[in-house]
């Protein structure tokens, strides 16, 4: 009778009634993917070359062989060709506080993360480009680094004035210092290096020799994504 009775006051595990589920810690919501982040980017880019001076032409997203890469590629952002010079332009789409020399073989980024120098990344864009126009024109190659509104710069100083050929700025300033270096590049010359048929023929160099097979980008990339000093 004891027993029983110690039976009635004991509690068991309340089980939840039908149709009543236990809270659920909310997701956090889904971040922007990184190649979304890219097509934004560029999108940026794309807007500035736009609105460069009629004399000036672009090609974008390039890949050209380059046996002396790791990859044996180069694949080059953006390449403007105008009748004073080339500009080639590597974008990052880093976030926090970029450091680095110009000589340095490795950049930080907020000294978390390490990166190529991307000056000496881009110099190997330059010497791709540099043997597929040998003959054609004596050029004179701008090295240009474009970054997002997302990172602050600690660097060479020299590298954002505009006198030098190698250029670190923020993607929407790109077309001003475009502009800024030609008007510089203009100052005393009576007659431009690069003639119109000269920019022409460059141009379809580069297309030529413009690597589109979809096989040897993946490719590039794997290789990439395995080498750490790229």
């Amino acid at each position: 009778m004891f027993k029983a009775l110690l039976s009635l006051f004991k509690k068991s595990d309340p089980k939840p009634p039908q149709g009543v589920t236990k809270a659920q810690t909310p997701k956090p919501k889904p971040k922007v993917a990184s190649a979304r982040i890219g097509e934004l980017g560029e999108h940026k880019i794309n807007i500035q070359l736009d609105q460069l001076p009629k004399e000036c032409r672009t090609l974008s997203d390039l890949m050209f062989p380059n046996p002396k890469s790791r990859t044996g590629y180069a694949q080059i952002d953006h390449v403007v060709i105008s009748p004073y010079c080339l500009f080639v332009i590597e974008t990052k789409n880093y976030n926090g506080e970029i450091k680095g020399r110009r000589t340095d073989q490795q950049w930080s980024v907020s000294n978390r993360y390490k990166m190529y120098n991307p000056l000496k990344q881009n110099y190997g864009h330059i010497k791709a480009i540099e043997s597929l126009i040998k003959g054609v024109a004596t050029v004179k190659f701008i090295s240009m680094v474009s970054f997002t509104m997302r990172c602050r710069f600690s660097i060479d100083p020299e590298l954002r004035k505009i006198h030098s050929d190698e250029l670190i700025v923020y993607d929407v300033e790109l077309s001003e210092f475009i502009s800024r270096k030609l008007i510089s590049l203009k100052t005393g010359i009576f007659e431009p290096p690069i003639s119109a048929a000269q920019g022409q023929t460059i141009y379809d160099h580069l297309v030529q020799a413009n690597i589109t097979d979809a096989e040897i980008h993946k490719l590039h990339v794997q290789r990439i994504k395995g080498s750490k000093n790229y």
